[in-house]
């Protein structure tokens, strides 16, 4: 019987490496709820490092990695799956963004996850959904970031619509006020960017509706805050005090006398952009009203951690989608998942894949190797690897979906080890093994089909995997004997040599 969430992970921990700000939260897990314990926040100003080339500079490395140093002491101690990290938009644009995981990494002890835009919007809206009181309707969440902006509409904790868009307080601060100088023409190119981003999801989030706006980000309380003390609101965001409020940053004229009660002064360099976006949101979408929530995205990844203890695991719901959505044949797929879970029992501790993620990752390439049939059948490896790398998969980080689609691509034909070895040489070698019980896996249900299949012995050494038959059962079967001699020759090309008896 397996150990609840509770018994096994008392605290867990969410860390958010946004472009602008990171942030911590330290929770006791109570049920299926959370209890925060600790909040930490830095600004970081990582999106600000990004030069034109998209190279993060080592400044603004440092500057995330001091922080980390901090935020390590919160969660020193804790087993891995307890701690989830994730890193937003300047991770996303960064090209260079393996040298700062590495070493990230190495301070935290956990693995920094870099997730797409609208898995960060679903994220979003879990946290929002279970900050705020549960309401009739649906509800619109947005989310002004450092470098990009995140729209959901939702109902009850359901995300129905994920936006991302290429608009933040930081890159927009980059482009527009960089000298700090406020001016009427600067603020209108900045809101014209945003409105022209904008144009290409308004007209979606108008046909899904909402009854209820939430704005979610520092960036929007602090003009909630700005336009309260102004006397224009109780502290929610509304179209009123934001006119004022434009009106009030053309009078001061410099972020560096932005002195407004409600914007922290490590917050004025950016409020300006954060505004041309917010109010090209709420023109765009005709809101009148916001109000503000607590609950961001880290307070989402918490919840979502949550769930994947809980047996509620949204990248369980993801890829059954994905397997109805491209018809998958489910009965072939669960054949091959428990032969290749079988093997990976056998040979985890020689192959150093006894951590429960290589069992996950394996697992989820069995069941979703041959979605690229469903395009065609000719390279429909190829297909598959393209569909799952490409798609914006629920619950999955960017590297999730590399790895599991690196697995789809070299589960026949040849092994590419040049994509392997663009992961670390561990993770590499791991993957490479992986992919080799995938592909057995396959080879044993060659002929599809319920017959009766031998009991199978794997053994395995550093680069060698011996399968011993029952007596004579190759000799009986040449179709699988004649399988296992070419697979013999397939991975030879990537040094490791299969023997089966």
């Amino acid at each position: 019987m397996p150990k609840t969430q509770a018994e096994n992970f008392p605290l867990i921990a969410a860390i958010d490496l946004g472009s602008n700000s990171f942030h911590m939260v330290l929770a006791k897990a109570d049920q299926t709820e959370i209890r925060p314990l600790e909040r930490l926040g830095e600004k970081v100003q990582l999106g600000a490092g990004l030069d034109d080339q998209h190279q993060l500079s080592e400044e603004a490395m440092q500057r995330g990695l001091d922080c980390l140093r901090r935020f390590a002491q919160l969660i020193n101690g804790l087993p891995r799956g307890a701690v989830r990290i994730v890193a937003t938009n300047a991770m996303r644009e960064a090209r260079n963004r393996n040298e700062f995981i590495r070493r990230a990494n190495e301070i935290l002890g956990h693995p920094v996850e870099v997730i797409s835009g609208r898995e960060e919007a679903r994220l979003i809206y879990l946290g929002v959904s279970h900050t705020l009181p549960s309401a009739a309707g649906k509800r619109l969440v947005v989310d002004i970031g450092g470098g990009s902006t995140e729209f959901i509409i939702g109902e009850s904790f359901e995300p129905l619509l994920r936006e991302s868009l290429q608009m933040g307080s930081v890159s927009y601060t980059r482009q527009h006020f960089a000298d700090g100088k406020i001016t009427p023409a600067r603020y209108t190119r900045a809101y014209t960017a945003a409105r022209l981003e904008l144009m290409a999801i308004e007209n979606a989030l108008q046909r899904t509706g909402w009854q209820e706006a939430v704005g979610s980000s520092g960036t929007i309380r602090a003009i909630g805050q700005a336009i309260q003390a102004g006397g224009y609101s109780n502290g929610e965001v509304t179209a009123e005090g934001i006119a004022w409020l434009k009106r009030k940053l053309f009078k001061i004229g410099e972020v560096d006398k932005l002195d407004l009660e409600g914007i922290k002064p490590d917050r004025r360099a950016i409020f300006p952009a954060g505004l041309a976006v917010l109010e090209a949101v709420f023109n765009a979408l005709s809101l009148q009203t916001m109000i503000y929530s607590d609950g961001a995205l880290r307070e989402g990844v918490l919840y979502d951690l949550l769930g994947r203890h809980h047996h509620e695991d949204v990248r369980e719901r993801t890829l059954v989608s994905l397997m109805e959505r491209y018809r998958v044949d489910v009965e072939q797929a669960a054949r091959v998942e428990a032969k290749a879970l079988s093997a990976l029992d056998q040979v985890a501790e020689a192959w150093g894949l006894e951590d429960d993620s290589y069992r996950e990752l394996l697992s989820w390439a069995a069941r979703v190797h041959e979605i690229g049939l469903d395009i065609a059948h000719y390279h429909y490896h190829k297909h598959g690897a393209y569909l799952i790398e490409h798609s914006d998969l629920a619950g999955f980080s960017r590297k999730d979906q590399q790895m599991l689609a690196l697995l789809v691509r070299g589960h026949r034909r040849n092994i590419p080890r040049d994509k392997f070895s663009e992961f670390s040489s561990d993770d590499g070698d791991k993957l490479v093994r992986l992919c080799i019980l995938l592909r057995v896996a396959i080879l044993f249900h060659h002929i599809r089909g319920t017959q009766e299949m031998p009991k199978v012995q794997f053994r395995a050494s550093e680069r060698t995997l011996e399968l011993i038959f029952p007596e004579g059962w190759l000799n009986a079967n040449p179709l699988t004997q004649a399988d296992f001699a070419q697979e013999a020759e397939w991975l030879a090309r990537v040094g490791y040599t299969i023997q089966a008896r």
